[in-house]
């Protein structure tokens, strides 16, 4: 029975921000009211190449005109030209991709090869680590306040101290795989550092044990390279990605080596959604944008220059911010409590920003702002950090 005067009702995990967008357009978003708000939050980070980037619209609109529904078992055009696309820039040893529709799905399917492969029943990944919150990601996601009350988990799993090379001699040979990020987004923006990343590979590779690196939000030139993991030169064996491939479109990839994909059985996975051709288009239009404009290196010059001004900042109110955190366009301020207030406090200024882990008020802004922007920017943080001092009676 048809009911015209019932609306249905939104499960919230999480409040309302309070504002409703009714327009976005490169940096930029709009509320009904009519106001413009620099976007330093791009949905999680997905919009990082800009709201409705012009080159992916156009793919999108293009092939939704031809064909929306084609699952991968067919043959297509846009499957052979995204195939040809990615060619271009995933790693050296990982040119074997299987397509989903988000970070979370991603990495159930590496976690699922990696298991299948080895034969081995336990992972590891580490403290702070944000996987996803899907059975298999959420066993692998450290945040306790995400897993309480969902055990037992699907793997035996074990935690690890982030950036902590002692700690790698846990990793024996009933390890199936180790999962990290070589950015850490939910849990804070702790950055792998090089020494660590180089051990790990070596560990998982005396061991036999699979080395998955998530890129969900570190890829796709976020933090100054193509893919983040490449300034530690490590040769992971699985790599997932999404986010920013499709420019803000529903897509994520898995891309493993060629001894992985070697041993891939029929019917061992699938997805009624992964590989449509509206997310290959994006992801066509997502890597030509990336090539183009040289996205990476406008990343990291941009990324310099917020973290130039936030360390200002963190100078400034050295009681309230214990320091910068993060790289390139993956970057925020370790604040001494909850950032929650100085969201607020942005938000109401025309600044979106949003919070990693418990502390960290974080800035994923999309690789095309401009020098005005950011500098208006650090003058709107700055002024929201005084007031919140003003507010508080906390001292800077």
């Amino acid at each position: 029975m048809i009911r015209d005067n019932e609306y249905a009702r939104l499960i919230r995990f999480f409040p309302s921000r309070g504002i409703k967008i009714v327009r976005a357009q490169g940096q930029y978003v709009w509320d009904i009211d009519g106001k413009r708000y620099l976007d330093y939050h791009t949905g999680n980070g997905a919009a990082f190449l800009g709201h409705s980037n012009p080159v992916i619209v156009e793919m999108i609109i293009e092939q939704a005109s031809k064909v929306m529904t084609c699952p991968p078992i067919f043959d297509s055009q846009v499957l052979d030209d995204c195939l040809a696309m990615l060619g271009k820039i995933l790693p050296r040893r990982l040119k074997n991709v299987y397509f989903l529709n988000s970070g979370s799905e991603a990495v159930e399917l590496a976690l699922k090869l990696a298991r299948k492969r080895t034969g081995r029943r336990r992972f590891a990944s580490f403290t702070g680590a944000f996987h996803g919150r899907t059975m298999g990601a959420l066993a692998m996601t450290h945040n306790p306040k995400y897993r309480a009350g969902y055990d037992p988990f699907p793997w035996e799993h074990i935690f690890l101290p982030f950036n902590d090379v002692s700690s790698l001699d846990k990793i024996d040979e009933s390890f199936a795989a180790v999962i990290i990020e070589p950015v850490q987004g939910e849990g804070g923006l702790s950055v792998a550092n090089k020494e660590f990343m180089k051990a790990l590979a070596d560990r998982c590779r005396n061991m036999g044990s699979i080395l998955i690196i998530d890129e969900v939000q570190t890829g796709f030139g976020r933090t100054g390279r193509l893919w983040s993991h490449e300034e530690y030169d490590i040769d992971p064996d699985i790599m997932v990605a999404g986010k920013s491939i499709g420019g803000g479109f529903p897509v994520s990839i898995v891309a493993v080596n060629d001894e992985i994909a070697s041993r891939v059985e029929e019917a061992e996975h699938g997805s009624t959604h992964g590989g449509n051709p509206l997310a290959l288009a994006a992801v066509i239009g997502g890597t030509k944008v990336l090539l183009r404009d040289n996205v990476p290196l406008k990343s990291a010059e941009k990324g310099n220059h917020l973290a130039n001004g936030l360390s200002e900042i963190a100078k400034t109110y050295p009681s309230i911010v214990r320091g910068v955190k993060g790289k390139g366009l993956m970057i925020g301020l370790d604040i001494r409590f909850n950032p929650a207030e100085i969201i607020r406090l942005l938000q109401t200024r025309g600044l979106l920003a949003l919070k990693a882990g418990s502390t960290v008020l974080r800035f994923l802004p999309p690789y095309l702002i401009t020098e005005e922007d950011i500098d208006w920017s650090i003058r709107v943080i700055d002024e929201a950090v005084r007031l919140y001092c003003e507010h508080t009676g906390k001292r800077g």
